[in-house]
């Protein structure tokens, strides 16, 4: 009950560093030390939808895992609060830092939801991978002006994209999830030694890394604007 699957930590790790390396060049741009288009430039949103989708498929594989482990409900809802609560923060700082772009539903935001979701559909099996495709086509096909208000915008079903700093919405997400938490579900109950097994030395960082990715996520940005504000007053 105690093992730890150090080659999914690797993983979530991995995407954490390379998200922190992502945030340095914005932060970089954000205050104009360099200038780049993160919200246009395929170099940038490339690489955010590879972490994204990794992180969120990590996220479903760990439920997998809880899901094998038999892991009761008030440790569920208790790792569900720190995430809802770390996402009330993200909303409220990003509010201070960006009034007319604040995060009202990114990725913590979405992670707490699809959570509470994963875990009262996880025992639907193979029909995860059909709603995970479900998921990811159905915002392609329905969108309606009536998804477009930070109230309902959080469904995916917009017919343009909020201006917010951090979207991520439910759908398409939730399917790399249900993704991950099928692919979860195959590989312990077939192939465990693929999560579990041993891990290179140079990646036990990552593993670590990946064992405290929400404190990392809340931060890392905090820490990165808080040194390049110092940068800028040094500077001047």
């Amino acid at each position: 009950m105690t093992q730890r699957f150090g080659r999914l930590d690797a993983l979530r790790g991995a995407a954490m560093l390379w998200m922190g390396m992502y945030h340095v060049f914005f932060d970089l741009n954000h205050f104009r030390f360099i200038r780049q288009d993160f919200y246009a430039d395929p170099f940038w949103t490339t690489q955010r939808t590879i972490i994204l989708s990794t992180f969120l498929f990590c996220v479903g594989f760990g439920q997998a895992v809880a899901r094998q482990r038999g892991q009761d409900g008030s440790r569920f809802w208790k790792r569900w609060i720190q995430v809802a609560g770390c996402a009330l923060l993200v909303s409220v700082g990003s509010w201070l830092m960006f009034p007319r772009s604040f995060i009202s539903f990114g990725v913590l935001h979405a992670i707490a939801v699809m959570l509470i979701v994963l875990r009262f559909t996880g025992h639907w099996g193979r029909g995860l991978w059909l709603a995970g495709a479900v998921a990811l086509v159905l915002p392609l096909l329905v969108q309606d002006p009536i998804f477009d208000t930070r109230l309902t915008n959080w469904t995916g079903l917009v017919t343009r994209k909020p201006v917010t700093e951090d979207y991520v919405p439910l759908l398409p997400w939730i399917g790399v999830a249900w993704w991950g938490l099928a692919t979860g579900r195959w590989v312990l109950a077939r192939h465990s030694w693929l999560a579990a097994g041993s891990i290179p030395g140079a990646a036990r960082p990552l593993a670590i890394l990946g064992r405290w990715s929400l404190s990392f996520y809340m931060l890392h940005k905090p820490l990165l604007i808080g040194m390049l504000l110092l940068w800028i007053r040094v500077a001047r």
